[in-house]
């Protein structure tokens, strides 16, 4: 099999795209207009009410952002003229049937028009709602799948999960698709019905004990998190994202499908504007806290492969699975993702970070600049929790004991404190299967496809080779000053 000219593929295409208001869709879709201005149109699907706050969603969303500047630039005042002529906003959300579509002859347009779906719409929250995330991630793929079998030349449905799926596994991780109502917990079979009823009759258990929203939402982050470690997950998102993907090879039938499982995605490398990103992933969170002078050390260790990728390889691995298997009505699996061809460690990340910071301290709102020190990694679970006892929760039950003495004086503080405490538990224990995550991920079914481009321009223009990434140069001059510009308020 060779890849044809992509940018000819795309041409005269009609694609629809969930998640549009996400970083990802964007770069998908900015990329698209971008290589193929002949492209028929892009359906963008945005959770709004109705479909004018649809298009304004988009436009804030989406066009407003300076990842569209060299598109902008292009077309100078004939932009927006542009975008009308290509994208069409449509209100919906995939945790409905039909995608909540309500207009019966929009929907009847779209069946009719549509060429490839792309499902980028996820909740990427590991401590959600066990039922936000059931109805994102497991029953969204679903309702996109049966949106897709309705739509009459439909020649592909392509759906992006996570590498995380795999759970938490040492060695080379294959590319290779999950049996229905497989669990990572080899003693037990993952019955989704039977999760969605459980959420159900749990909801109303709490709603006959007049529960408080609060309690509600506590109570269904804990069961999603007691659910996915139940079955072998280490998260609710990882959980739910791999039911999602059981629910499509098992209900596909013919439609051809492929599944993109990136690793963490970080800022765009090249194209188009190097360093753009929105949402802080996990290393983004210690950029920032290490730049605002909050933290100085990491729990993980030095030597342990951070499974990194750039958010425009992602894309371009997208848009070159589509062209290469279109109409071919099988299910096709790929890692997007660089520990097996070009890894980079998190010492590596520790030391570029401490090397930017150094060169360009950040300051405090009083003025003060904040010292550069380099970071101290706390390598094993009991390391931590014996730091976390001497140095935060022996204080704070000395403050607990002053606060009673004192009749309460000190409640709010204690309080406060209390729950920082608290949440930096819970957060280590929920990121901690990754910062000590021994797998790598095999990418050979992306290897293959790189090998059957055969346009050495298009293979530039699609780049999503991780053995082209500097990961020095990248971290320092592109990632981690993206980071700060995008990211840190």
């Amino acid at each position: 099999m060779e890849i044809g000219s992509i940018v000819e593929y795309l041409k005269d295409k009609s694609i629809f795209v969930t998640g549009s208001t996400g970083f990802l869709a964007k770069i998908f879709v900015e990329k698209v207009l971008r290589v193929q201005p002949n492209v028929k149109k892009l359906f963008l699907l945005v959770r709004a009410g109705d479909a004018k706050l649809a298009a304004e969603r988009m436009q804030n969303e989406v066009f407003a952002k300076e990842l569209f500047d060299v598109l902008k630039e292009k077309y100078g005042e004939d932009f927006d003229s542009f975008i009308s002529k290509k994208v069409y906003s449509i209100a919906g959300d995939i945790i409905y049937e039909n995608l909540g579509i309500e207009d019966y002859n929009l929907r009847e347009m779209l069946w009719e028009e549509i060429d490839i779906v792309v499902n980028v719409a996820a909740t990427t929250n590991f401590y959600e709602r066990y039922d936000v995330s059931l109805n994102i991630n497991t029953l969204g793929a679903k309702h996109v799948l049966e949106f897709a079998k309705k739509c009459t030349k439909v020649k592909m449905l392509l759906h992006v999960s996570t590498a995380y799926v795999a759970g938490v596994k040492e060695g080379i991780i294959s590319e290779k698709p999950f049996h229905f109502g497989e669990a990572l917990n080899e003693d037990l079979y993952l019955d989704i019905e039977e999760e969605l009823r459980l959420v159900k009759d749990r909801k109303k258990e709490l709603h006959e004990q007049n529960s408080t929203i609060k309690a509600e939402k506590i109570a269904m982050k804990e069961l999603g998190i007691q659910r996915a470690r139940m079955y072998g997950w280490p998260n609710t998102y990882v959980f739910t994202k791999a039911m999602g993907e059981m629910l499509l090879g098992h209900l596909r039938g013919d439609m051809p499908l492929v599944i993109m499982r990136p690793t963490i995605i970080t800022s765009v490398y090249k194209d188009s504007l190097p360093g753009w990103i929105e949402g802080a992933r996990t290393i983004d969170s210690v950029i920032l806290g290490y730049a605002k002078g909050d933290i100085s050390c990491i729990l993980g260790d030095p030597e342990v492969v951070s499974d990194l990728i750039p958010g425009d390889m992602v894309v371009n691995a997208m848009i070159s699975a589509i062209t290469a298997h279109s109409n071919q009505h099988s299910e096709f699996i790929y890692h997007v993702s660089s520990s097996v061809r070009n890894l980079v460690k998190y010492s590596t990340i520790a030391k570029c970070v401490y090397q930017y910071i150094a060169k360009n301290p950040q300051t405090r709102r009083d003025g003060k600049e904040i010292k550069a020190n380099k970071f101290h990694f706390i390598t094993t679970m009991p390391i931590f929790h014996r730091y976390m006892l001497l140095h935060y929760r022996l204080p704070l039950e000395g403050l607990r004991l002053m606060n009673l003495a004192l009749f309460g004086l000190f409640t709010q503080q204690f309080n406060t404190y209390w729950k920082k405490y608290k949440n930096v538990i819970r957060l280590a224990d929920i990121y901690a299967p990754y910062t000590f995550f021994k797998g790598s991920f095999d990418d050979s079914n992306l290897e293959s496809l790189r090998k059957t481009m055969v346009n050495n321009d298009e293979m530039k223009l699609f780049d999503f080779d991780p053995k082209h990434i500097d990961w020095d140069d990248y971290l320092i001059n592109i990632h981690i000053p993206g980071v700060i510009k995008y990211l840190l308020k």
